[in-house]
């Protein structure tokens, strides 16, 4: 984990994203970002997750948020998995890990006694300011989205 905590300034990243575009956080600022991490496209709880947040995105975008799921997966993997879905969230690719690693989401993980380093499912709420408003770690799918929305409305009141 990092030392990130709520009020840091989110750090800057600049990915590839699907359907060929790229992504800048510092183009973002003056909009509330949702930043999310997810382990890989295509599995059971990420493909939860981003049906949940793409079902929720009209009111994310009445709360004047965007939306962004990052993962290591490459742009390809993304479309296809945005499309077998027909998620509206924008996907970005952190292929080399670097901006996974800022956010302090690349942890080691166990799985049945084995250790191995992997993606921690975390949320970050980054306000029009760039900074953190909120940061959920080792996040359970259920009822996340619903979370993060009223954490996003709040903060656009």
């Amino acid at each position: 984990m990092s030392d990130l905590k709520t009020g840091d300034l989110a750090p800057h990243f600049r990915l590839a994203t699907d359907g060929g575009g790229e992504i800048d956080l510092g183009e973002l600022r003056g909009k509330t970002v949702i930043l999310y991490f997810y382990p890989k496209d295509d599995t059971p709880g990420c493909t939860t997750q981003a049906i949940e947040f793409s079902k929720a995105s009209a009111e994310f975008g009445q709360a004047g948020a965007t939306i962004i799921g990052v993962s290591k997966d490459n742009v390809k993997k993304h479309d296809k998995f945005k499309a077998k879905h027909e998620l509206t969230v924008t996907l970005a690719s952190d292929e080399d890990g670097s901006t996974v690693e800022a956010y302090g989401s690349w942890v080691l993980k166990k799985l049945y006694g084995r250790e191995y380093m992997g993606i921690d499912r975390s949320t970050f709420l980054i306000g029009p300011d760039g900074r953190l408003n909120r940061i959920w770690h080792k996040v359970k799918v259920k009822g996340h989205v619903d979370e993060v929305l009223a954490a996003t409305q709040g903060l656009a009141k």
